[in-house]
């Protein structure tokens, strides 16, 4: 492992939960990446997006969470892909994260009743049917010309366009979108260079 590689921390610039882990695979040095080596990071990555304190998931040294994660991400990896080419795809993997996610009733009495979708106890479930569910909307309701992968050929990211004129082209315009002006600049530097020798 490079001193980079271990510096690396997942980046959330999918614009979409579902993406974001699709993201915690990504291109490093020119080799494809898992971000996700074991439970601590899979719980880091979990509080990261907002699903909860990482402390809450402690003691999970066996492994499991960061397989099943790694599983659930393969599942919405093939989905998105199929639903990108417009080809069929068994959904069963993801559905058997979403089973869990039955809606219950809940009313304290303070208020109306709210409809919660997701009060399993197992906090490790309850966080992967949260995933799955974003990623069965984004695959049912989504746009998927707005399913992007960003342009750079060195970069993997994959995010949702939500610009209001839907020409988004990079992950992030602080990563690839600078990398391409900084590369087009000396291009024609070069081109501006060889054109005044001539």
């Amino acid at each position: 492992m490079t001193s980079l590689e271990g510096s690396l921390n997942p980046l959330l610039l999918g614009d979409h939960l579902a993406l974001d882990l699709l993201n915690t695979q990504m291109m490093v040095e020119g080799r494809k990446r898992d971000l996700l080596a074991d439970d601590k990071d899979a719980a880091r990555w979990l509080e990261q997006v907002g699903l909860g304190p990482a402390d809450e998931l402690t003691g999970l040294e066996d492994g499991r969470l960061v397989a099943q994660l790694r599983l659930l991400r393969d599942s919405i990896d093939s989905l998105v892909a199929a639903r990108r080419d417009n080809l069929p795809a068994d959904p069963s993997a993801l559905n058997a994260f979403l089973r869990p996610a039955v809606p219950q009733l809940s009313w304290d009495g303070a208020g109306p009743p709210v409809l919660e979708r997701f009060q399993q106890a197992d906090g490790v479930v309850r966080r992967l049917s949260q995933i799955a569910f974003a990623a069965a909307q984004l695959l049912a309701e989504g746009d998927v010309q707005l399913l992007r992968k960003c342009e750079s050929a060195d970069c993997s990211l994959m995010f949702y366009d939500r610009t209001k004129s839907h020409k988004r082209r990079w992950c992030s315009m602080a990563l690839c979108g600078n990398r391409h002006k900084v590369a087009e600049f000396r291009k024609r530097r070069a081109n501006g260079a060889l054109t005044s020798q001539g």
